[in-house]
């Protein structure tokens, strides 16, 4: 178990990104009891995800379990689920109105880990700074943090404010967030890492999407670079998901890696590598020499 940035929440280094668990019921239990029972006890859910009947779900389905779970939702976009649109609002009105939702839809008291999903540099910042600590001293909130890729954004909130965690896209395929780590690190910000398996370039299954998912490119990479890439990750002999992991979270300030599921076979494929010990200094390096040091143009 990781700690999460200074608070008290706790995660696994492999936690249940509940984003593609869809609307069956009978299946979205299915997944998440076989993530409970494989120690994988965070789940990461937004109140946008199927306009709120994810929480619902899940809500449903932990009830009964809630001290033995760490749960994570997001908060930011003002949705209406009856006509299925919404728009962006980080105001503290809303983040007071939008967690009582989330909270009833969870059906308990209180979140483990709330992020703002998204953000802008133009966005009343320290109004919704204001929003959380709010939250979290009235105990509705244990800690909080923002799921944002771009650096102005991560840089206003690691200077004005307490926050805890950093959720982004990073993977051995996507190094961009390197360049953020070892002063999150020093600020005691953790990060969640999603997309770390590259949009399924990175399973164990890689074969079967090179020629699908090769051939759009990803990130820095086109089709070729990227079929060079793979081959010379196979020359490690270890499975591409397992070097997949162990690369993110080889860095301290990474706490653990959200993957998504929508099956419990998908999940099955994850679980093997939750107990994983740590990618040594030698494989390390070794693969940052045949991928790409790149940062975020963007958003600077």
């Amino acid at each position: 178990m990781r700690t999460i940035g200074t608070s008290s929440v706790q995660v696994p280094s492999i936690s249940l990104g509940c984003m593609s668990l869809g609307t069956d019921r009978n299946e979205a239990k299915k997944i998440i009891s076989f993530a409970l029972d494989e120690g994988i006890i965070h789940l990461d859910t937004a109140d946008l995800y199927d306009f709120g009947q994810n929480e619902k779900i899940i809500g449903e389905l932990v009830k009964h379990h809630r001290d033995q779970i760490v749960l994570t939702t997001k908060v930011g976009n003002h949705f209406n689920a009856q006509t299925e649109s919404w728009y962006w609002d980080p105001s503290q009105a809303y983040m007071a109105e939008a967690i009582k939702h989330s909270l009833n839809r969870l059906q308990t008291d209180y979140i483990d880990l709330y992020l703002l999903h998204g953000g802008t540099i133009a966005d009343p910042i320290d109004e919704t700074i204001a929003g959380f600590e709010q939250l979290k001293q009235s105990g509705m909130i244990r800690a909080y943090g923002i799921s944002s890729i771009r650096p102005n954004v991560i840089k206003e909130y690691m200077e004005r404010s307490n926050m805890d965690a950093v959720m982004m896209q990073y993977s051995l395929l996507d190094r961009r967030p390197e360049e953020w780590l070892d002063i999150l690190h020093e600020h005691n910000i953790s990060v969640l890492a999603r997309g770390s398996l590259a949009k399924g370039l990175l399973s164990n299954k890689a074969d079967k999407y090179r020629k699908q998912k090769a051939s759009e490119g990803y990130v820095a990479y086109d089709e070729q670079e990227l079929r060079l890439i793979l081959d010379k990750l196979k020359e490690f002999a270890l499975p591409l998901q397992q070097l997949a992991f162990q690369y993110v979270l080889k860095h301290p300030a990474v706490a653990s890696v959200v993957v998504g599921a929508s099956s419990q076979e998908q999940l099955r494929e994850n679980s093997p590598y939750l107990h994983m010990k740590p990618m040594d200094d030698t494989l390390y390096h070794a693969i940052q020499q045949i991928t790409k040091s790149t940062t975020y143009t963007q958003h600077r």
